[in-house]
């Protein structure tokens, strides 16, 4: 059973977890879960991110991504100062609960803080691929917004 005010429920068994109706996320030991995004269209993957209870909890509650910001240390609503919000177009989590799937729309178009569609925009080759180095290729040729013109000059947090 659920707090009050709370969606999530306690986890009791194997049944409940795997095969119930209750929403019973398991966060890691730093209180995250994965969270894996793509266009609701064409299936393409845009991010990946982690969720802690609280971004979690505002995206059941306002159909928009949220998710917590490692590299700044805080709650991150996706979208609030570039303006492309990502609506969550159908949401779901695994079977042991211990990681999301969102589909969303994207508004303008682009997912990454860096100006490209997808924040997985470079390949890194793999296997035989890796003869000629481990040099990466960019899979994005253009980007879809110029960053500078959204955030301004400010130093990006991701950065080291």
């Amino acid at each position: 059973m659920a707090a009050e005010g709370d969606v999530f429920v306690g986890r009791t068994s194997i049944e409940q977890v795997e095969e119930g109706t209750e929403l019973a996320p398991k966060f890691d030991p730093q209180g995250f879960i994965p969270c894996v995004t793509t266009d609701h269209h064409s299936g393409e993957l845009l991010m990946v991110a982690v969720m802690n209870r609280e971004a979690l909890t505002r995206t059941i509650e306002t159909g928009e991504a949220w998710s917590f910001s490692r590299s700044r240390q805080q709650l991150w609503h996706k979208g609030a100062t570039s303006g492309l919000v990502q609506r969550v177009v159908e949401m779901r989590i695994d079977d042991d609960q211990d990681c999301v799937w969102l589909r969303v729309e994207v508004a303008g178009g682009a997912s990454c803080h860096v100006g490209y569609r997808s924040c997985v925009y470079r390949r890194v080759p793999v296997g035989a691929e890796r003869a000629g180095g481990t040099a990466l290729s960019f899979t994005e040729a253009e980007k879809v917004f110029d960053p500078r013109a959204v955030y301004g000059d400010a130093p990006n947090p991701t950065q080291l």
